[in-house]
């Protein structure tokens, strides 16, 4: 849990747009330190979007995202590079390689960007598979494991060089609510016993009010942020349609953006 002290990520006039059609306009918040801060939408309202904005897949069309101050879009070379070792991400799919063993999964990052001997990253990974209760399966491939399991084993890797921010994407995605309910539990555990910052994008309610701080709702018509706030205040309080709509789920807004 957050109190608002230090800031993470800053989001500045950020405006996103694809070949020349604005999808977002003049976005501002900020995400705390500590704190679980889901992004809320319907479909097509520029969640994903913003999220691969967030982590410097794309520039933005304006404005600027600052991650402890640094500015993402911005960095080149080495100074890009120690941004981006900033945090891990847990894409929709997992988006594990299916070439390799989960174990090998999550050593990968470590080969990469550090000089530990191999027992050394084979005894880090394991760990981290501990820490998302998959220590039993580190020499399975993926395409043996659940769909729950390859996002525990998806966390684990982007936990492997000990980032301080995890951004998640659609972790509730395609799993029954029994698994989807575990999966809100290793987050809300990894966030206060490892003081992890999480950015998540979701539509799932149930994991909305389980594990957020934080909201903020985009809208596509509004092509911005129409609600922020602590999501169950939002859901009985707010007055604006959207919010309303998406909080009673009287239609279907549930989809990718």
């Amino acid at each position: 849990m957050s109190s608002q002290g230090q800031t993470i990520i800053q989001v500045h006039d950020f405006t996103a747009a694809y070949d020349g059609q604005v999808v977002l306009d003049g976005l501002n918040f900020e995400v705390y330190a500590g704190e679980v801060f889901a992004i809320l939408g319907g479909s097509g309202s520029g969640k994903s979007t913003l999220l691969k904005h967030m982590i410097g897949l794309y520039k933005p069309k304006a404005g600027t995202i600052l991650i402890e101050g640094d500015d993402i879009a911005a960095a080149e070379g080495e100074a890009r590079l120690r941004i981006l070792r900033k945090f891990g991400v847990m894409f929709q799919s997992g988006a594990l390689f299916g070439s390799m063993t989960l174990l090998e999964n999550v050593a990968l990052a470590l080969e990469e960007f550090t000089d530990l001997p191999p027992e050394a990253i084979r005894l880090i990974a394991h760990m981290k598979l501990e820490r998302v209760g998959l220590g039993g399966v580190a020499d399975r491939m993926p395409s043996e494991l659940s769909g729950g399991m390859q996002k525990r084993g998806a966390i684990a890797r982007a936990m492997a060089l000990d980032p301080r921010l995890l951004f998640l994407d659609e972790l509730s995605a395609g799993l029954d609510p029994a698994t989807s309910a575990e999966l809100d539990q290793l987050v809300l555990s990894l966030a206060q016993s490892l003081k992890i910052t999480f950015v998540v994008v979701t539509h799932e309610l149930p994991s909305i009010f389980t594990i957020a701080d934080r909201v903020i709702m985009l809208d596509k018509k509004r092509q911005g942020i129409v609600a922020m706030g602590n999501p169950r205040e939002l859901r009985d309080h707010c007055d604006d349609p959207v919010v309303r709509q998406f909080f009673s789920r009287q239609a279907d807004l549930d989809g990718g953006a």
